[in-house]
């Protein structure tokens, strides 16, 4: 790879010249392909992501680096190195997500509060979880929770259906909130 050529087709590839990544790419894919290939040998054996997958987003994240020079040959390698190593770590940081439960509903104790609000909102099969607990503790507390959180219904009408007064709702209320954010967190 000439570095002259590199350097200018990289700047022209930034400054949006789409000719410039397709002249630039070949002249250094095969050199990307085996550094990929060795970061991907690394990685656990049902790893999802792909060596050519890996150059192709490294690639996008090459061309996206804003006033980044390449001085020399090993300098592009490095910043390559550098994109490959940021796509991994998004990788694995969504397939973390994914596993642990980034793809379920969140929902918080508070119902005055957006979900998005919500400082660390518990995941909703959790919540059913804890909440089944709490339940077997206390019949009442998991009554309250239930028709408070999923029912949406007010202290006087939950006291109203569970045959006691509005107070007695609200400490049961933030008994059962409070037992929920030990056991959940």
């Amino acid at each position: 790879m000439d570095v002259g050529d590199a350097t200018l087709l990289l700047r022209r590839a930034k400054a949006g010249d789409p000719e410039a990544s397709k002249e630039l790419f070949p002249l250094v894919r095969e050199e990307l392909h085996r550094l990929a290939a060795r970061y991907m040998r690394a990685q656990r054996a049902d790893h999802t992501l792909q060596a050519t997958a890996l150059v192709n987003e490294a690639w996008i994240k090459l061309v996206d680096v804003d006033g980044a020079d390449v001085a020399d040959r090993a300098h592009f390698f490095r910043l390559a190195a550098t994109a490959m190593r940021s796509v991994l770590v998004d990788h694995a940081k969504a397939r973390r997500r994914e596993k642990r439960g980034g793809d379920r509903l969140k929902v918080t104790l508070d119902p005055s509060l957006d979900a998005a609000e919500a400082d660390a909102p518990p995941d909703i099969l959790d919540l059913d979880e804890a909440l089944t607990r709490l339940t077997e503790m206390d019949e009442q507390l998991g009554r309250i929770v239930e028709l408070r959180f999923f029912g949406g219904l007010t202290s006087r009408r939950i006291g109203e259906t569970l045959g006691c007064s509005s107070k007695t709702v609200d400490r049961g209320w933030r008994v059962a909130q409070a037992w929920l954010r030990a056991n959940l967190s």
